[in-house]
């Protein structure tokens, strides 16, 4: 099912200001990042090096963690009910696991490139990486689709992505900006322009892109690929 876009929505502008720092694994190429009961988990990708993890905020170190074979590229992930869903990349299957003990629970095929995911605490919400996001029930049936519209162009590459007041936030790959998105239209409503959040000083040749957006009781929080940070933010109307 599409859903036909409706009257162009005003796009307002956002910046970031940082509230706080907080360690993070550079050996984590993060692909989906979410808060869940006041625990932070993380699903990080690369071949050989495909992880899931539950994270200690304040040190950035995993407490506990799952390796996958290294034929696996693994991609977003979120818990919704008594499941944990976690995304591949290319390989056509979605992993679910028991989300109070992290035990495999099955897998399911799956008919798209695997990017981001996140849910309403109704269904799951899932991206591919074109301008589409999915809206999938637990046992990975489609729902409905969105396509993704800025000023009634398609933007692509939506990444990562978490559901905030109400609305989609998405990474968009490649770049420093977040889309917010209203779930039922596409449209972009929002733009926050997450440039040089990470600063030069703290980058190195393998640094990667801006990828994760997690919410803990309000609080927004920022981190990429590689990155040795991550960061709590605030927004800042752009003047």
């Amino acid at each position: 099912m599409l859903v036909s876009i409706g009257c162009q929505a005003k796009v307002d502008q956002f910046v970031v200001k940082v509230v706080k720092e907080y360690p993070h694994d550079t050996g984590s190429y993060t692909q989906g990042l979410f808060f869940k009961d006041g625990t932070l988990y993380e699903s990080t990708g690369q071949w050989g090096e495909s992880t899931f993890r539950i994270v200690n905020l304040e040190t950035g170190k995993a407490e506990k963690k799952l390796d996958f074979d290294r034929k696996y590229f693994l991609e977003g992930s979120i818990i919704l009910g008594d499941n944990l869903y976690i995304l591949t990349w290319t390989n056509k299957v979605v992993f679910v696991y028991d989300a109070a003990t992290l035990k495999y629970k099955q897998s399911y095929s799956y008919p798209r490139e695997g990017w981001g995911l996140t849910t309403d605490g109704k269904s799951l919400i899932a991206s591919d990486g074109s301008d589409r996001i999915f809206f999938l029930d637990g046992n990975l049936q489609l729902q409905k689709t969105i396509h993704v519209r800025l000023n009634g162009k398609a933007v692509r590459y939506i990444n990562e992505m978490e559901l905030v007041d109400g609305k989609i936030w998405a990474n968009v790959y490649m770049t420093d900006m977040i889309l917010i998105i209203d779930p039922e239209s596409g449209e972009v409503t929002g733009q926050i322009d997450c440039t040089g959040l990470l600063p030069k000083s703290l980058r190195t040749s393998r640094t990667d892109v801006l990828n994760g957006i997690a919410v803990l009781d309000g609080r927004i929080f920022l981190t990429g690929k590689y990155w040795p940070r991550m960061y709590e933010v605030k927004l800042e109307k752009r003047r």
